[in-house]
């Protein structure tokens, strides 16, 4: 008897027991998405990089035919993130003419500049905790801090920035219908179309006007400028999100590694092992099949639709005691940011983030504990990217 394909996501199931699941059951692993539709999930090193091949595999959905002649149905909900045409959906000349672009306004000398502004973001949150007490991170920390960081980077108002994170939990939610999804997804684009406009009769100092300065050579159109801010700013602060609350638990859970990094300031080593012992993605969508081809041993169709897990760091072939998170790791070739030419624009700010979050908190709140069982943490019901609901922890002012 063969164990029936595993449903992603699968109801009354954590969408981590579902990935550890997929993790037991092989390299590349058949699954169902929403809507009965067949997809293959990559799990082991040397599968996720077979996948992240940009010869092999593809990210247009040109290249899968199930999108495009009625197998798969029009409302279907991932369609809000599969039929985008921004960025992360464009394979070779296209992609990398939308690349350069944003590469000339997102500098690496930005990034870095942003230190003191992310650290006054954080220590303002923190000055607003009680002084002792119980107190939800996510509401308060967690998610706050990267939606202002990456909103104030691109000339969001904070009025506005609530409105970001709302579309943006709808357009990711497993539990959104395909309308829903569709209206948010709308919505959004058409916010985006009205900012930029803002920013051409008044430039600022932000990423949006760098942006439509930056365009002056490649003549990319509105909508491919609404697609490509909608792309950054909506990857540039969920993934961050769940990363640190991620974080939070880990650190909570394993007390002698968080006592070294408030030590010895290694929370650069903290950010790298999280990125690799529980990224906050756990599907990364998606790739297709521009051939037949053969991958860790399973066969896939051209046009098959395949993501890849984040979880490819606890790859026991390639990382030893790969269950164990030790910031002491030296095998840190983890993957949680891609590889290639579509790897992860957003890399040096979440990294950035992270350290200077994750510092700022355990600094101020040496003793903090979780206040709630980490079995009974509530996780989000998205495909994508995974972290906790809400996240209560006591306080403990130093």
């Amino acid at each position: 008897m063969t164990e029936s394909v595993i449903q992603l996501p699968n109801a009354g199931e954590s969408i981590l027991d579902t990935h550890e699941r997929i993790r037991r059951s092989g390299e590349v692993v058949p699954i169902e998405l929403p809507g009965n539709v067949p997809a293959w999930v990559a799990v082991s090193h040397r599968a996720v990089t077979a996948i992240l091949d940009d010869k092999v595999f593809a990210k247009s959905p040109a290249h899968c035919p199930a999108l495009h002649d009625g197998t798969i149905a029009p409302d279907w909900p991932l369609r809000a993130l599969t039929d985008m045409d921004h960025m992360l959906n464009k394979d070779d000349v296209e992609h990398r003419r939308l690349r350069q672009t944003i590469n000339k306004a997102f500098t690496p000398a930005r990034i870095a500049a942003l230190e003191p502004r992310i650290e006054q973001i954080a220590a303002e949150l923190l000055e607003s905790f009680p002084a002792d007490g119980v107190v939800d991170l996510v509401e308060h920390f967690t998610t706050p801090l990267p939606v202002r960081v990456i909103c104030e980077l691109f000339g969001v108002p904070v009025d506005e920035q609530p409105l970001i994170k709302g579309w943006t939990v709808t357009i990711v939610s497993t539990d959104s219908t395909g309308e829903q999804a569709h209206a948010a997804m709308r919505a959004m684009i058409g916010y985006f179309v009205e900012l930029l406009e803002r920013k051409r009769r008044e430039p600022g100092d932000d990423l949006t006007s760098a942006l439509l300065e930056a365009n002056g050579q490649n003549d990319l159109t509105t909508v491919e400028l609404v697609e490509m801010l909608w792309l950054v700013i909506v990857a540039g602060h969920e993934t961050t999100v769940h990363l640190l609350s991620n974080a939070v638990v880990v650190l909570c859970a394993h007390p002698d590694q968080l006592a070294t990094a408030r030590a010895d300031d290694r929370w650069r080593d903290v950010v790298e092992e999280m990125l690799r012992y529980r990224s906050s993605v756990v599907a990364a969508l998606m790739r297709y099949a521009r051939h037949d081809v053969n991958v860790a041993g399973v066969d896939i169709p051209a046009g098959g639709m395949v993501v890849w897990t984040g979880g490819v760091g606890r790859d026991a072939t390639r990382y030893p005691d790969a269950d164990i998170f030790d910031i002491d790791r030296i095998d840190r070739d983890q993957l949680a940011f891609g590889h290639g030419p579509h790897f992860c624009l957003g890399a040096p700010l979440a990294r950035l983030e992270s350290r200077i979050a994750l510092s700022a908190l355990f600094n101020r709140f040496p003793r903090l504990t979780l206040a709630i069982d980490p079995a009974d943490i509530q996780y989000t019901p998205q495909i994508s990217t995974i972290g906790p609901i809400q996240l209560p922890v006591r306080l403990d002012d130093a």
